[in-house]
Formats: C-alpha cells, sequence, structure tokens
C-alpha cells in the first residue's frame, strides 16, 4: 500500500528537501503512515508528535481531505493511495 504525505517547508530538512514522500506504511491508519515516514526521514516525528505520542495542538494532519482532529486522530484509515498533508498550524491577527 503506497501513501503519498505531503511535507511543509518547515519539515522538509527530515526529507531531504522534498515536499512530498511516497512510502508503504506496515498498518492502513495515520499512526503507522508517521511511523513509516519516521523511518524514511529519521527526526520527524518528534515534529509532529508530542512526548506523548499524541499529534502537536499546532499541526494539522489531513488525510485526503478530512482533518484527522474530527476523525480518528492517529487510528484514522488511510487507503491506498491516499494523500496525507502536514500542516503548521499559523498564528497571527
Amino acid at each position: 500500500m503506497s501513501v503519498s504525505v505531503r511535507i511543509p517547508t518547515i519539515l522538509r530538512p527530515y526529507t531531504g528537501g522534498a515536499s512530498e514522500v511516497t512510502i508503504e506504511p506496515g498498518e492502513d491508519t495515520l499512526a503507522g503512515v508517521l511511523t513509516a515516514l519516521e523511518l524514511a526521514a529519521p527526526g520527524i516525528a518528534a515534529r509532529v508528535l508530542d512526548d506523548a505520542g499524541t499529534l502537536r495542538r499546532f499541526v494539522n494532519i489531513y488525510v485526503d481531505d478530512e482533518d484527522v482532529r474530527f476523525t480518528d486522530g492517529l487510528a484514522t484509515p488511510v487507503k491506498p493511495g491516499a494523500h496525507v498533508s502536514i500542516i503548521p498550524a499559523v498564528a497571527g491577527g
């Protein structure tokens, strides 16, 4: 099962500058995708997950067009061919 992960500019040093990474997750959930992404780009998981292993508040992740905060979080199902987007939150006024 192949999944594409869109990488924001701030995290591209972990992917050698790549804006998108295609991975083969071991399980069909967002947690599986992030585990495979960490294997492909060591250090990136620490920027997306907190010390407790949950999604950081300032990072938004979408599986296709669904915000995982409103689905099942790390347990969100990821189908073959899905597009996962990591989007840092923007603050300001």
